[in-house]
């Protein structure tokens, strides 16, 4: 088999010398645009081509070949390419629509600041999707979260300033609960690595065991915006720029969702806290769409229809069966699409009619129909429009919820029936108000710049595209949840016999190591030692 663990760090080591570059030439601005956006293009590429070599299996990078579980490794497989390959494109296509608004020229911030702070923000996603190991992942979400705190209140307006004092209160919450659980851990178990934890954590008292699974999943339930810890989001996002709302929108909260689907698979399969992530979804999803019913502006709807659906990943992650987890991969990599493309058309919308109160919005069909298509195609695909993918994602969690055939799951099936008429609800009420009621005042005849209409027309399509291509994506999101719920391939990619055996010395492994030096298999082949 070719080797591919060349693949693995070049994500997180591309956009952090990208962001250097960037920094050294902050006197040149078209230099930097060329630098941002060549470091996004080689990401978009490198994730592709990972997402398929790890379809063969996990590819494991030892970084300065120290192996696991005493060094640090990144891990690449289906799972985390996927993420990687849709969130690069998704930073490459928002990248040029900020261009095209002229986002960095127009804040009062010295322009030099945000092309090296969104390549940092792309690094420390990347990181935090492959990590191997719990500090590494505390240390990409802190990556991404200090380039968010620049971003979100680039500009420096009184309203940005609050929303931004919000974000970094309740950020800096979840990171102290992480890094408590993180310690904890460590404690409990001798070991943060994420491949030893679920050969340990099942030896532990079960009592101390699920204390960590209950603060691991509070700190990542902050980051994911789930019910009840979901207030902070419709607050802090709607007051950013277009596309820093639609990047913070489509990806941070998805690597919230990312770490769960990891920690619970890999970490804590027993699934004894699954009836209370059912009881967080149902909630998740019908008090975010409830609130998203009840706006009048359009951008704190769409944030809040981004809290509701959060609720159905967490209900298929619940569910924890192979149906359920493909069903909320494909539906993660649907809606980071979905919901990005949304907001950057609602960036569009403002900008056309100078507002985004759907009371003082109105006639946009007629001034500016190319723009009612571009929000009507991503709109009904968030609603679950058959046959976008949207109800594809949809048909797939409830079919998990059916097949598991509980009272709760089937509670969970008809909550989100109702949360997704319910959305389609608010969808339809923007869509009238914005596009077809007559307005209340003459808007302003402002022009939408070509340099904006492309990426998030470009963007729409990738929206379609993810429901032409669906059956191989879904069998991919598949391959993908077996692999998630049948966990030797990674512990053995990562850890190898070595890693086994070092394993095997603590008390905690109970008996004296057995020399298997003679069964190494096909798995090892990605692991670099």
């Amino acid at each position: 088999m070719t080797d591919f663990t060349w693949l693995v760090p070049l994500p997180v080591v591309i956009p952090l010398c990208a962001a250097g570059l960037t920094l050294a030439f902050y006197k040149k601005p078209g230099i930097q645009q060329v630098i941002t956006i060549l470091a996004l293009v080689l990401m978009v590429a490198f994730s592709g081509i990972m997402m398929w070599a790890a379809d063969q299996g996990p590819i494991v990078v030892n970084v300065g070949e120290w192996a696991a579980p005493v060094g640090i490794n990144l891990v690449g497989d289906r799972l985390s390419a996927l993420m990687l390959t849709v969130s690069s494109t998704v930073l490459l296509c928002v990248l040029v629509y900020s261009l095209g608004q002229g986002i960095a020229d127009s804040s009062k911030s010295p322009v030099s600041i945000y092309h090296p702070t969104y390549l940092v923000l792309a690094a420390g996603v990347s990181n935090a999707f492959l990590a191997g190991d719990l500090f590494n992942l505390y240390v990409g979400f802190e990556i991404l979260l200090a380039a968010s705190y620049v971003l979100l209140t680039l500009g420096g307006t009184f309203e940005r300033i609050r929303a931004g004092a919000i974000y970094v209160v309740v950020a800096l919450l979840s990171s102290l609960i992480f890094l408590i659980a993180l310690a904890m851990t460590y404690a409990a178990t001798g070991t943060v690595n994420l491949a030893q934890l679920g050969q340990r954590l099942s030896e532990i008292d079960p009592n101390v065991s699920i204390v960590l699974q209950s603060l691991l999943l509070l700190a990542f339930g902050i980051k994911a915006a789930i019910f009840p810890l979901s207030s902070w989001l419709p607050d802090s996002y709607p007051t950013a720029p277009a596309p820093v709302t639609a990047v913070f929108a489509g990806l941070l909260t998805k690597v919230g969702v990312y770490a769960i689907i990891r920690t619970q698979t890999l970490l804590f399969p027993d699934g004894r806290l699954n009836d209370v992530l059912m009881w967080l979804a149902l909630a998740t999803m019908l008090v975010g769409i409830m609130g998203a019913v009840a706006q009048n502006d359009i951008k704190r709807l769409m944030s809040f229809t981004l809290v509701s659906h959060i609720g159905y990943m967490i209900f298929g992650i619940a569910v924890g069966s192979q149906i359920g987890l493909g069903a909320t991969i494909f539906y993660v990599a649907h809606h980071i699409t979905v919901q990005t493309t949304l907001f950057l058309i609602v960036g569009l919308i403002e900008r056309r009619g100078g507002t985004t109160s759907l009371s003082k919005l109105g006639g946009l069909a007629k001034t500016a129909p190319f723009l009612a298509i571009l929000f009507f195609i991503p709109a009904m695909n968030l609603a679950g429009i058959p046959p976008f993918s949207g109800f594809l994602g949809k048909v797939g969690l409830l079919e998990a919820g059916v097949a598991e055939g509980t009272w709760l799951a089937y509670t969970l099936v008809i909550g989100s029936v109702v949360a997704s008429l319910l959305t389609l609800y608010a969808i339809v009420k923007a869509w009238n108000k914005a596009f077809w009621q007559p307005s209340p005042e003459p808007l302003p005849d402002n022009d939408l710049p070509r340099g904006m209409i492309v990426p998030a027309g470009v963007m729409v399509v990738l929206t379609l595209m993810i429901t032409v291509v669906a059956g191989p994506l879904y069998n991919y999101t598949s391959r993908a949840a077996t692999t998630l719920i049948d966990n030797s391939n990674y512990i053995d990619a990562v850890l190898g016999d070595a890693g086994r055996g070092t394993g095997e010395s603590t008390p905690l492994d109970g008996p004296d190591p057995v020399d298997e030096s003679s069964v190494l298999d096909d798995n090892d082949t990605g692991a670099v030692n």
